[in-house]
């Protein structure tokens, strides 16, 4: 039997990035996150390097979400456009 994360969003996460999104990218990456990283998120995601060392990445088109997983527990930081994304988790993850 495979074990469900829990997935947890930054404050941010729901009061701008998943608002600001298209309702068809919104539709995109929420099924993205619930295929992919509440039963395997270490498979799907993509380990990220220097500054958001800890953190993976999930692709879904152009965009990105961001996250780490602890446990039994997936925290999403970002979900944004590529060219965006990294700086944006950057300073959320860091103040």
């Amino acid at each position: 039997m495979h074990s469900r994360f829990l997935i947890r969003y930054h404050v941010a996460v729901k009061e701008h990035d998943i608002p600001h999104l298209s309702r068809e990218w919104r539709a995109r990456i929420r099924y993205a996150i619930e295929a992919k990283l509440t039963l395997h998120p270490d498979m799907f995601g993509k380990p990220l390097r220097r500054s958001l060392a800890g953190c993976r990445k999930l692709r879904v088109g152009d965009y990105r979400v961001i996250f780490t997983i602890a446990a039994t527990e997936v925290q999403i930081w970002a979900i944004g456009h590529r060219r965006d994304v990294y700086d944006i988790v950057n300073k959320r993850r860091y103040r």
